[in-house]
């Protein structure tokens, strides 16, 4: 017999988050457990506003009717229990991505074909003071972070950045611009970071408003590209080409495993570097993506190092953190 229940979660963050131009108080979300034969396998749905295509509620409404027809048995049986059979499941194609992503790790979990060891070795958010990061930043073994940039003005993210790699000479830095500044602005930037650190930039994610400008940026500086808002536009195919470097890959927009796994197949084919990041999930679905990273993208450390925005935990606890945890009993039941 097949059961289900559906959770809603509501998160608050910590003062200030910022998702693209918009203040956020709290991260509202829903949890799923699928229950089979004595086993049981949880996923995460959760739509990130500004971001994701689909709403909450509508995630919730797919949802809602998934679960239905594989409490009937509509949706055939889980994936056998082997890792790359958690690859496949025919029954999610068509749902939202934050749907599909959620319940094909139910799924996969519920079929124990989800690899339980995981890497939590996250390249570190850099927010807050300066002189703090550099602090956790010096006590990390062959440290990796990432910045946002193209919120505040291109010179002071330059600064910043030539900061951080000048305090920590062992540092490699990732950078997230969100296609959010023009090409004269990323020129800005880039004449505040000295071209003797610029190798140490591991890649800035879609500095420009668009691939060519984003393109000419990397000729013109030396850094290298990493593709993010582009691997989920129509048609994106995985392909080698100049100063592109990496994918950066966040499973809740891309959609279930099958297609993050497709991608990172054609990515490894390319010669290009994948990096599993996070849309500001709960613990539950960081560990997950945890998983996934060590499982499909090894020896890579991803960017999920966001659970330092919120104020607790959920279900499942990511390991060292000190926030508290709510169970399964402490949140809202919708089906």
């Amino acid at each position: 017999m097949r059961r289900t229940t559906l959770f809603n979660y509501n998160i608050p963050l910590a003062p200030g988050v910022a998702l693209r131009d918009r203040r956020v108080t709290s991260r509202l979300g829903l949890l799923v457990r699928l229950e089979e034969a004595g086993r049981e396998g949880w996923g995460e749905i959760a739509p990130l506003p500004g971001f994701s295509a689909e709403t909450l509620p509508q995630a919730q409404e797919a949802a809602v009717r998934w679960l239905r027809s594989w409490r009937a048995g509509a949706v055939l049986a889980s994936p056998p229990s082997a890792p790359d059979s958690a690859l496949s499941c025919a029954a999610l194609d068509g749902l939202p991505p934050s749907v599909a992503f959620g319940l094909s790790c139910a799924l996969a979990e519920l079929a124990d074909a989800l690899p339980s060891t995981g890497n939590y070795r996250s390249a570190l958010l850099c927010t807050g003071d300066p002189d703090e990061l550099i602090g956790q930043l010096s006590e990390r073994p062959q440290p990796v972070a990432k910045m946002k940039v193209g919120l505040y003005e291109a010179a002071r993210d330059g600064m910043i950045a030539s900061l951080l790699l000048e305090a920590v000479p062992d540092l490699t830095l990732r950078l997230d611009a969100n296609r959010q500044w023009s090409l004269d602005k990323a020129r800005q930037f880039a004449r505040f970071v000295p071209p003797a650190l610029r190798s140490r930039i591991a890649f800035i994610e879609e500095p420009c408003r668009s691939q060519e400008e984003s393109r000419a940026f990397a000729r013109e500086t030396g850094i290298a590209l990493a593709w993010d808002e582009s691997t989920r536009e129509p048609g994106f195919i995985a392909a080698a080409e100049p100063c592109l470097r990496a994918l950066v890959i966040k499973p809740t927009l891309i959609g279930s495993l099958a297609k993050v796994g497709d991608i990172i197949a054609r990515a490894n084919e390319a010669g290009l570097t994948v990096v599993i990041s996070s849309a500001v999930e709960s613990s539950l679905a960081l560990t997950q993506l945890a998983r996934i990273a060590d499982w499909l993208t090894p020896g890579v450390a991803p960017g999920l190092d966001t659970l330092s925005l919120m104020q607790q935990q959920l279900v499942r606890t990511w390991p060292g953190s000190p926030l508290p945890l709510a169970s399964s009993t402490d949140l809202e039941v919708l089906c």
